[in-house]
């Protein structure tokens, strides 16, 4: 079964480009009898705000992009996120990464290698 999602960032009013990408999921999901999801990606906390929420909200209803789920906001699930990240470091298919190493990362990749 297909199932699209529309995962907007709460930091301001839903923007033409967002709308289009609400648009083609929603429009693909109806027409393959899918479901469509909304999403909310509060993770910015600094500037993720209720209003801009609301906005988002508003502009899916006044457009009539209907969902099917949600809307599931992620910093509500963090605590499950943090459980996952336990179990992937007690495993050993994470690792930490400190700040330095995601920089000398990033300087490898900048000069063509791989770190």
């Amino acid at each position: 079964m297909v199932r699209t999602r529309f995962a907007p960032s709460p930091t301001g009013y839903l923007h033409i480009g967002g709308a289009r990408t609400a648009l083609y999921s929603w429009a693909y999901a109806r027409k393959t009898g899918g479901t469509f999801i909304l999403r909310v990606e509060d993770t910015d906390a600094e500037r993720s705000t209720v209003e801009s929420t609301q906005a988002i909200l508003d502009a899916m209803n006044w457009l009539g992009l209907d969902y099917d789920e949600g809307p599931f906001y992620q910093m509500r699930r963090l605590d499950r996120y943090r459980e996952v990240a336990k179990q992937m470091l007690d495993s050993g298919s994470a690792y930490h990464c400190t700040p330095a190493k995601r920089n000398s990362m990033r300087c490898a990749r900048s000069n063509g290698r791989r770190a």
